[in-house]
């Protein structure tokens, strides 16, 4: 039986999102191994899933994300500035970019932080609760705003990276970790070059349309019973 070059695509915002809402919160060490293990279930799956029936190989984990926000931003609400660059948050993030490097066939490909026009926003609920007079300004606080800003070029190298490895057919497989239909125009390129394009949300909905764009939807979040050994099993390698 041939072998099949696997290569794992993951949109970094998206899995940190829905790995800590799955998952809960945890430490940048903790996190970067349970990243690792979890696309290493994709490779090592095929008794837990019959549909996996391939000899599979691990050419590359291919990370996508930005660096986090580093500068002070006035808050409206508590009339002062607050410096991203010394918060947890920032450390955080910074740490976890630390574990993954360490990370055997894992390579990070960065985006840019487009933050000159970051800006705290109200969140949606404050806004109405406004409106219907239900509170005033002077009600607010730190917790009842968010920061808005965008990421660049992320989008744009998962699709370079997709068309690059199609077409140099260094992959018999390609597994990527989204939940967006930004992907479509680069799978498509892909199956046309025979590659097996598959999907994993990590348990999100997506819409019923995306199905004719991929040869599969997989997600191994809800094998629980065996999150113990492929953590134990990644921290090994």
């Amino acid at each position: 039986m041939s072998m099949t070059k696997t290569a794992i695509l993951v949109d970094g915002a998206f899995y940190r999102k829905r790995s800590r809402y799955l998952r809960g919160e945890k430490s940048p060490t903790e996190r970067a191994n349970e990243l690792y293990a979890y696309c290493m279930t994709h490779i090592r799956d095929e008794k837990s899933d019959p549909s996996y029936h391939e000899d599979r190989e691990l050419y590359r984990i291919f990370y996508y994300d930005c660096p986090p926000l580093k500068k002070t931003v006035y808050h409206p609400a508590m009339k002062r500035g607050v410096d991203f660059g010394r918060s947890d948050t920032y450390n955080w993030t910074i740490s976890f970019f630390e574990e993954l490097k360490k990370k055997r066939k894992l390579a990070l490909r960065m985006g840019v932080l487009s933050d000159a026009n970051a800006h705290f926003s109200l969140k949606a609920d404050k806004i109405k609760a406004l409106c219907q007079s239900e509170i005033t300004i002077d009600d607010l606080t730190e917790s009842d705003s968010s920061i808005s800003f965008s990421q660049k070029g992320v989008d744009m190298r998962i699709g370079l990276d997709i068309a690059s490895l199609a077409y140099k057919k260094q992959v018999n497989q390609i597994i990527l970790i989204a939940g967006d239909s930004d992907f479509v125009p680069a799978a498509k390129l892909a199956r046309r070059e025979g590659i097996d394009f598959i999907l994993d949300p990590m348990e999100a909905t997506i819409r019923s349309d995306l199905f004719e764009h991929i040869d599969g939807l997989k997600t191994c979040w809800k094998k629980e019973k065996h999150e113990k050994k492929w953590m134990a099993s990644a921290e090994k390698l």
